[in-house]
């Protein structure tokens, strides 16, 4: 007799089930009821001694914000025949704004560093309720500045940045983008946004139809985002959905999980950019519930999500 499955999860493919399974019997209580602390011990992820993807260098750096130094992780890709300053990609870890670790985002970082060519710079951004909006959309700006400066001692390319993020991140990537178009600064080269975290209203179909997905349910992501932000204060730098316009945004890439309650808010967000005259390319990766592009190794989506990547970074890299 086949075991029964929570609503949506009979669009996961073998894989992806076997996971989600293996999650629900290890985080039997839900984050909301874990608390804040629990659920940060819960589901930090460990350093790996031995590493999918061995890079050459990798270095753990502090950057200086308006709050002080914050570490951060800076993945050199191999090194070409010349020396010459490299692009590079500001990357925004994701966990709700309360949850998430530089630890979890090294294999997809050193993946991504290594197929592409740019440098990748992980931030540790702070994390809510101790730190809540607009903290973190702060020092992804004062980390895309350093990039543009200080940074370039480390062969950085100041005028081939790119900003990037998975849900939590993936809000902060397209938040920047916004402030920074809003302040008549220079933009990034490309927004790489998986899965963001783009409304407030937890509205869309698939809030309802998959409101008990794997990993993150429809109650558990409210609870997150309260944590974030006080409802009284949410502008279009919290929620990138309130934007009057996204016209003047630089060229977007963005992708989706099938099972998950952020999927349609994200895809309705990629479907506004074009609209608004952007160029905007939205994949939806099938048989897989948030989360899955930071799990290298273990999905086959993964791996093309992250092909996906290296292919939009190459031609913003290229100008194709």
């Amino acid at each position: 007799m086949t075991e029964p499955v929570p609503p949506g999860w009979e669009r996961l493919d073998a894989v992806a089930l076997s996971v989600a399974r293996l999650i629900a019997g290890t985080l039997t209580t839900p984050l909301r009821e874990l608390g804040v602390r629990t659920a940060r011990a819960l589901l930090a992820s460990a350093p790996s001694d031995r590493p999918l993807t061995p890079l050459d260098r990798v270095e753990e750096v502090a950057v200086p914000t308006r709050s002080g130094p914050l570490r951060a992780r800076l993945y050199h890709p191999p090194a070409p025949p010349a020396a010459e300053p490299r692009p590079a990609l500001l990357y925004l870890h994701g966990g709700g704004f309360v949850l998430g670790t530089l630890d979890g985002v090294d294999e997809v970082c050193r993946a991504l560093a290594a197929r592409s060519g740019w440098a990748v710079l992980s931030l540790e951004y702070r994390l809510a309720p101790e730190h809540p909006y607009p903290a973190a959309l702060e020092d992804a700006l004062d980390a895309l500045a350093w990039l543009r400066g200080p940074a370039q001692e480390a062969g950085i390319d100041p005028d081939r940045i790119a900003v990037g993020g998975d849900s939590a991140g993936g809000n902060l990537a397209a938040a920047l983008c916004l402030r920074l178009r809003d302040g008549g600064l220079p933009l990034p080269a490309a927004q790489i946004l998986v899965y963001p975290a783009v409304d407030d209203r937890f509205a869309a179909p698939s809030w309802t139809q998959f409101a008990d997905a794997p990993l993150l349910t429809t109650a558990d992501a409210r609870w997150l985002w309260e944590q974030y932000v006080d409802p009284g204060r949410v502008d279009q730098y919290a929620a990138p959905m309130k934007a009057a316009s996204l016209r003047g945004l630089p060229p977007a890439l963005v992708l989706t999980a099938e099972v998950d309650p952020l999927r349609d808010d994200a895809e309705a967000y990629a479907e506004r950019l074009r609209r608004d005259g952007v160029p905007t390319t939205a994949v939806r990766h099938s048989g897989v519930f948030h989360g899955f592009f930071t799990e290298v190794g273990t999905f086959t989506q993964t791996d093309a999500a992250i092909d996906d990547v290296v292919r939009h970074l190459r031609g913003v890299a290229t100008g194709t």
